[in-house]
């Protein structure tokens, strides 16, 4: 240490070894991680996007979709316990059957759907805007005789709208069933009659 007190050249040429001894082990480093992920990639290509990373990175998982992954799912519903419920509540079920009879009795080519996803019924060249779309659900779908819905009825039980993002995610579907050409009607608890719900039927569902 003395020694390169004495000699500030030689310290200075020290520090500039050090500093470029630095460097390249971090660049030694970087590359080694460049080519960890370019092998990682690699080998997801060479299956055929059969695995993707796991959210902490430390082992792949299967693809959503591809056999490995339905394989992953069967073991998880195997181990678990099923019990079957009612697909409407016993306000929704009034709905439906009074809904269903002014149907059939408008036009008996005309079904009424319940509890539909919005992605059995849209489409779009979107991707995202699909995904955004295809698990929302409306309550009633009428689905005329050559199986396509043309209205969605949404029932407006009590607590409904209980916060802002029940209001935005029936946004969402409003604004995709409009641009689908599909109509949206809304039947509120406590305020539409059975007249007013085969008012509607008349006005939405031609006469056969």
């Amino acid at each position: 240490m003395e020694f390169l007190q004495d000699h500030p050249l030689a310290f200075v040429v020290v520090l500039v070894i050090g500093a470029a001894l630095g460097m390249f082990v971090e660049r030694f480093v970087e590359t080694q991680d460049k080519e960890k992920r370019k092998a990682y990639w690699r080998g997801r290509k060479a299956a055929g996007g059969k695995w993707s990373k796991s959210k902490n990175g430390a082992k792949p998982v299967a693809a959503p979709g591809s056999a490995d992954f339905a394989a992953d799912q069967l073991k998880l519903v195997s181990k678990a316990k099923f019990t079957s419920r009612s697909l409407l509540n016993k306000s929704e079920a009034k709905v439906f059957e009074a809904l269903d009879r002014a149907v059939i009795e408008r036009n008996s080519g005309w079904q009424v759907m319940a509890q539909v996803s919005l992605g059995e019924f849209l489409a779009s060249p979107s991707k995202d805007a699909y995904f955004a779309v295809n698990s929302k659900r409306v309550d009633f779908a009428l689905m005329d005789e050559n199986c396509c819905v043309i209205h969605a009825l949404e029932y407006q039980g009590g607590g409904h709208h209980s916060g802002s993002a029940a209001a935005a995610r029936d946004a969402v579907k409003k604004e995709a069933l409009r641009k689908a050409g599909i109509g949206y009607h809304e039947v509120v608890a406590g305020h539409t009659t059975p007249a007013e719900l085969r008012a509607l039927v008349e006005k939405l569902v031609p006469a056969g």
